[in-house]
């Protein structure tokens, strides 16, 4: 049975948002295109600075293994041990400039923004995304032709739960422990910085 993770909180919050976590176990059931469409058009509108839009996504799907291949050897040896069980992977990238030629000062912040997006509207379809630093930056700019003006944030795994079991021995550890996170306290500040909200 898969495991149940939803956030003990402090205080309410909505269902998506605490059922929202990052497993390493997924099934072996493939996504329809519609419910992957239904998933990208909640990132689409997402806000971003001057609705300059800047997330690339890059997918590969299971039922094409060559693709699929090429993109599970730009994960590190560590992260390919639990990506190559999802039914999509690929990598999230962020367009640097705003417009043709102006910098953005808030791009990494605005694919961040739409890959929230992402996560809560894949969770509505039962569907789980584990997002991973842990890839080969320049083999995946190399196998997808990747602009200068482009940079890769991170590979993601993306599938429906599947069983802790189906993983190396730490790995379903660690799907089972819970869900931890600092209190508001420690990152919220009142007038200024380090002056705790409490």
């Amino acid at each position: 049975m898969p495991v149940n993770k939803s956030a003990k909180t402090d205080n309410k919050i909505i269902d998506l948002i605490a059922n929202r976590w990052s497993p390493r176990a997924f099934a072996d059931k493939a996504i329809s295109n519609n419910v992957l469409k239904s998933i990208f058009e909640a990132a689409r509108w997402a806000a971003s600075c001057n609705n300059s839009q800047p997330w690339r996504l890059i997918i590969a799907e299971k039922e094409d293994p060559e693709e699929y291949n090429k993109a599970l050897s730009c994960f590190n040896e560590k992260n390919q041990r639990w990506v190559k069980t999802a039914p999509v992977i690929g990598f999230v990238c962020a367009y640097q400039l705003m417009g043709e030629d102006r910098k953005s000062r808030t791009y990494f912040y605005d694919t961040g923004m739409a890959m929230a997006q992402f996560s809560l509207q894949a969770l509505d379809h039962n569907i789980y995304i584990h997002q991973a630093g842990g890839v080969l930056l320049d083999d995946i700019r190399s196998s997808y032709e990747i602009p200068e003006d482009v940079d890769v944030v991170c590979g993601f795994g993306l599938g429906y739960q599947g069983e802790a079991d189906i993983l190396p021995d730490e790995l379903a550890e660690r799907e089972i422990q819970p869900r931890e996170r600092m209190p508001i306290s420690e990152f919220v500040f009142k007038n200024k910085y380090n002056n705790k909200f409490e």
